[in-house]
């Protein structure tokens, strides 16, 4: 066999694979199907700013080694995500906490805000009740019973809605499984210990994880198929679709995918910040990120006299179009379990990552996965 691994997919999981792997002395391919490498962390450089292509990515762990792992290959900024939405011409701060209290209800202390909230969940509880309902049966009672009727019509409803197509009644219960209440004013979305964007953008870490390694981007696996690849490598690190994989032998499962709009603006600050929630229904984008916000702080934001703003406008896959988000209804995820079952069978494959799991992940647990996957702990005893 010329290579130990063959990688398929240079996104988070395959990088960090090939990266370990390379370090311990194993002869890895990559190969990714688009024009490069990255996956969807891959960055454009435009005007001077790092344009994130498919989708905003920020970086927040409270996991020591993932931290320590990512900040040894680049350095990291001091970006914290402190979101807004937008409803009605007014803007509310993200994640819901006491300036959101204050925007919607003009209360000030806690004990007025836990009051309002109590008293609209109460209120929840007792429609169902009055329809003979003691559970949720789906994301409209769920959401109602864990903030009430303000927050959910004006930042919860639109949004989601948007977000998967159909209305809140018509979506499981479980999307929705907690909704986090912050009786204290902290704007900061995450609760996470780390949290940053790499200096130079995400390219970056890329980079640092291939450096040395063999790559080469627009190369479909399919196309030679799995045997042929099967006569070059030992073994194979898929993270593909993992029904692709297996010719949709049970049938194809559902994703949610998105679409950008992306603009230049001849101005040096479009919106003030890097990413504003739109949550009015009858808006058809979800979000607007400015890109720049990511990585320029104070003065050298008017140093720049130019903006990039993308609108994101969430959509059902189609073929030809990326996959982003499972869909983690009754039936996907029984399917989604028929096809686990398969790749339980395969001694020299490989599952990682989002696409290949069928499960959504932010990218400190993908790095977490590969940095205690059984494979990568055979192989060496640390990754220092």
């Amino acid at each position: 066999m010329k290579y130990d691994y063959l990688i398929v997919g240079s996104g988070l999981f395959g990088a960090t694979f090939a990266h370990l792997a390379h370090k311990a002395g194993k002869r890895c391919l990559v190969i990714d199907k688009r024009p490069h490498t990255g996956g969807n962390i891959y960055c454009e450089h435009k005007h001077g700013i790092h344009v994130h292509k498919y989708g905003a990515h920020i970086f927040h762990t409270s996991d020591r080694d993932v931290w320590d792992f990512v900040t040894s290959l680049v350095p990291f900024n001091r970006f914290t995500n402190s979101p807004v939405a937008l409803y009605g011409g007014k803007l509310y701060n993200l994640p819901f906490n006491m300036n959101t209290f204050y925007q919607m209800w003009g209360v000030t202390t806690p004990a007025e805000a836990a009051a309002k909230i109590e008293e609209q969940k109460q209120e929840a509880v007792a429609a169902m009740a009055a329809a003979g309902v003691t559970t949720p049966r789906n994301l409209e009672e769920q959401a109602l019973t864990l903030v009430g009727r303000d927050i959910y019509e004006t930042l919860i409803k639109g949004y989601t809605e948007k977000q998967w197509g159909r209305p809140c009644t018509e979506l499981p219960a479980f999307i929705i499984r907690r909704l986090p209440v912050r009786l204290v004013y902290d704007n900061n979305y995450f609760n996470d210990t780390y949290q940053g964007i790499p200096i130079g953008g995400y390219n970056k870490i890329t980079e640092a994880l291939l450096a040395g390694i063999e790559c080469r981007t627009g190369v479909d696996f399919f196309e030679q198929g799995r045997a042929y690849w099967e006569t070059q490598a030992a073994k194979i690190v898929f993270t593909g679709c993992i029904d692709e994989f297996y010719g949709y032998r049970f049938g194809k499962l559902q994703y949610r995918t998105v679409r950008f709009e992306e603009e230049v603006h001849p101005v040096p600050n479009w919106q003030g910040c890097a990413v504003v929630n739109y949550t009015e229904r009858d808006i058809p984008w979800t979000r607007i990120i400015e890109h720049k916000h990511f990585e320029s702080f104070g003065a050298d934001v008017e140093a720049n006299p130019t903006t990039i703003i993308s609108k994101e406008f969430s959509t059902e896959w189609t073929e030809g179009s990326e996959p982003f988000y499972p869909v983690n209804d009754t039936a996907n995820t029984a399917l989604a379990e028929q096809y686990r079952a398969l790749a339980a069978l395969e001694p020299n494959i490989i599952f990682g990552g989002r696409l290949a799991e069928y499960k959504y992940y932010d990218m400190a647990p993908v790095i977490a996965g590969v940095l205690r996957h059984p494979e990568i702990a055979a192989l060496s005893p640390t990754h220092a």
